[in-house]
């Protein structure tokens, strides 16, 4: 099952864990003093950007009779709907630029170029997803509630339809993210009623309308006699803005090494132990420049976890403290490729379609589904604390799961 200790987990002592949370804290005091006329510069430069696009995209379709016209006015919308989404929205939506008290950029005011209505995913999402990060049954963002994407989630028959759900989803990504405030998985439980869901629903409703309007209906027929190519460009960028949405947002959750955790182990949680919860729950991907950029940094989804309402293109350099942090309590950071971590998130779904009776390894031990008792039959978890007297380095989780690695146990439950 999930991580129900996160201290043995993490093979690290209630000091220890003090120490990491306070060195936490000092980053983002650092942070939060030295934010100013270079971060706003960087945001006013994006709005630039993006607009740049969305209306050098809009002109060119003027033209779109031509296949060049079409190509080029259809990639610059997909790149300002990429960067409106992600490095925009997502962003001023969760308060990264609050501190400006610019009310065109704050976080109160921001209506995204998406059909999830702003308020409903400032509670999934920023509430929900950030407060409960990973914690099945309590964070809607594990499978989204259509997906089994750990052991902890019970097989059912439906399952079986894993793979199609999740590539129904990446293409109508932006129709499953504002569904998702809809909480399918309470409404099953009966958690939640269904005339709260239809409330929900008319919210949602009025957004898809105004969105759907905008793109298939106003701009076509600004376009006039090239309404047609207009409606075609529309629906291409938005199908691939949805896919780049979703394969960056599974590469930080869904990858080999982003744990998951249960409500026993939150009831007990302080700030540190949700810092550690954030650090070994989240997984980044290896990016340059220009891909951070159109990831919104979710490359750095670790440190968007550990602070996510700091400025986004600060944490290339919020990421090499939390390197050097990882390295000298000797824990992991979950990284890789893009295209490796969405293959094994892919593997992941794919896999737990099937019933656990027909998978490998087990509920404590596998890779998209962990808890403390992977160690339990060893020398011992609690021998691997503390620093190891004959290299005078520290021998914590990422030194456990080496060594677990090459001499692999299975635990018994």
């Amino acid at each position: 099952m999930a991580i129900t200790d996160i201290d043995t987990y993490a093979h690290l002592t209630a000091a220890d864990i003090e120490a990491l949370g306070a060195e936490l804290d000092a980053i983002r005091r650092d942070v939060e003093e030295s934010r100013g006329e270079r971060d706003a510069q960087y945001i006013r430069r994006t709005i630039a950007v993006h607009r740049a696009l969305a209306a050098g995209g809009r002109i060119a379709l003027m033209f779109s009779n031509r296949r060049p016209a079409w190509l080029a006015g259809t990639v610059m919308l997909s790149l300002a709907k990429i960067i409106e989404n992600m490095e925009l929205g997502h962003n001023v939506m969760h308060g990264q630029w609050d501190w400006m008290n610019d009310p065109e950029i704050h976080s109160s005011a921001w209506e995204w170029d998406n059909t999830c209505p702003s308020v409903q995913w400032k509670h999934s999402h920023n509430f929900v997803h950030h407060k409960y990060t990973n914690i099945v049954g309590m964070d809607d963002d594990v499978g989204y509630g259509i997906l089994r994407v750990t052991r902890d989630q019970p097989w059912e028959w439906w399952n079986v339809g894993n793979p199609v759900y999740n590539l129904t989803l990446g293409t109508f990504f932006e129709y499953g993210v504002a569904l998702h405030h809809l909480e399918s998985e309470k409404l099953r439980k009966k958690e939640k009623t269904y005339r709260q869901a239809f409330k929900d629903l008319r919210i949602i409703g009025t957004k898809v309308g105004k969105q759907a309007a905008k793109d298939y209906l106003i701009f076509p027929a600004v376009a006039g006699p090239r309404w047609k190519t207009t409606l075609t460009a529309n629906v291409t960028a938005n199908v691939v803005r949805n896919y780049w949405a979703y394969m960056v947002i599974f590469c930080g959750h869904f990858p080999d090494g982003a744990e998951k955790f249960t409500v026993g182990e939150y009831e007990a949680e302080d700030q540190p132990r949700w810092y550690l919860r954030q650090m070994l729950g989240s997984a980044n991907f290896r990016a340059g420049p220009l891909m951070r950029f159109m990831s919104g940094n979710l490359s750095h989804q670790i440190e968007h976890h550990l602070f996510p309402d700091l400025p986004s293109h600060r944490y290339e350099e919020i990421g090499v403290r939390v390197r050097e942090l990882c390295d000298k309590y000797d824990l992991p950071y979950t990284t890789g490729s893009l295209g490796g971590q969405y293959l094994q998130s892919f593997r992941t779904i794919a896999k737990l379609a099937l019933p656990n009776a027909l998978l490998q390894a087990t509920s404590d031990d596998a890779p998209e589904t962990a808890s403390e008792l992977r160690f339990a039959i060893r020398d011992g978890v609690q021998e691997h604390f503390g620093v190891d007297p004959e290299t005078g380095k520290r021998r914590g989780l990422r030194t456990a799961l080496r060594e677990l690695k090459h001499a692999p146990v299975r635990s018994a439950r």
